[in-house]
């Protein structure tokens, strides 16, 4: 497959028939297709299998191979068709703050964009991101502080935070949950470039540590609902209504799930089986605890 993107094939896969001009109505209407047609998931990292992020790979992973993946390969995906559209993106590097104790600092391990968009009413930069697993913002969100913004899903908004004596404007970006705002990650506005979201990407992929490499994880959002799987439990979270969860009890079961609601075309991969063997016995472990 080519090494540029092929953008109808590209807007095929997510859905969108509309217009491919650099608006904030084209951007809002793309963003929502590719979450609801291209699934998050960590399967190559939890096999040991490369993650590579040239754009020939990442095409032939989630738009022909019918695979979903993580946040460097939904970002990088979106922000070559954003640019090929119009659009004007900078990849930008945030530290997951979700789950945190206080004081407690991570990596810079996630990636997001900046999308600009030229002219008229629609000038202005918005934060893009395709690729935060359960919690992914299906709307662009307004560079704009302190404000709750509507999404097809919760609402997101886009704190300023201080940065002490750095001399850098940072940001973080919280979504409200049952009435209350929980933080996800902080960033800033610097720009980052394929030889920093290599390295980041490298550390996600293959560190003993990394959440990626221990542990399955999927989701993917519909009109009215987001579906998530951690190792063999299936969440369901629908709007107005209590989450459910069940617990899947077999590798055949998990990998039902995987194709159907998550809509990923599994890897032909003898490691796969027991990965999900795996990710069993994790939950009958901590079930045991």
């Amino acid at each position: 497959m080519r090494d540029t993107l092929d953008l109808d094939a590209y807007l095929r896969r997510i859905g969108h028939d509309g217009a491919r001009t650099a608006t904030a109505a084209t951007l809002r209407s793309v963003v929502l297709a590719h979450t609801k047609a291209i699934a998050f998931e960590n399967l190559d990292p939890l096999l040991g299998r490369p993650v590579r992020l040239d754009v020939g790979s990442i095409q032939r992973k989630l738009i022909a191979g019918g695979r979903g993946g993580y946040c460097f390969e939904h970002n990088l995906l979106l922000a070559h068709a954003l640019r090929a559209m119009g659009f004007g993106v900078t990849g930008l590097a945030a530290r997951v703050v979700l789950d945190l104790p206080p004081g407690a600092m991570r990596p810079r391990t996630h990636m997001l964009l900046l999308v600009g968009m030229d002219g008229g009413t629609d000038g202005g930069r918005a934060i893009v991101d395709v690729g935060f697993g359960g919690l992914t913002p299906t709307a662009p969100l307004r560079l704009e502080t302190d404000a709750a913004q509507t999404t097809p899903h919760e609402p997101f908004r886009v704190d300023r935070v201080d940065r002490g004596d750095r001399g850098e404007t940072g940001y973080r970006l919280d979504v409200r949950i049952a009435d209350t705002w929980t933080p996800l990650y902080a960033f800033d506005l610097q720009a980052q470039h394929d030889a920093d979201f290599e390295m980041m990407n490298h550390y996600t992929a293959t560190h003993p540590a990394s959440t990626f490499r221990n542990a399955l994880m999927a989701a993917r959002v519909t009109d009215d609902a987001r579906y998530g799987l951690r190792d063999a439990v299936l969440s369901v979270h629908r709007r107005g209504a209590p989450s459910q969860r069940r617990t899947l009890d077999s590798v055949a079961a998990i990998r039902d799930t995987l194709a159907d609601p998550f809509g990923i075309s599994l890897p032909d991969d003898p490691a796969l089986d027991p990965a999900l063997d795996a990710a069993l016995a994790r939950l009958v472990g901590e079930t045991a605890r």
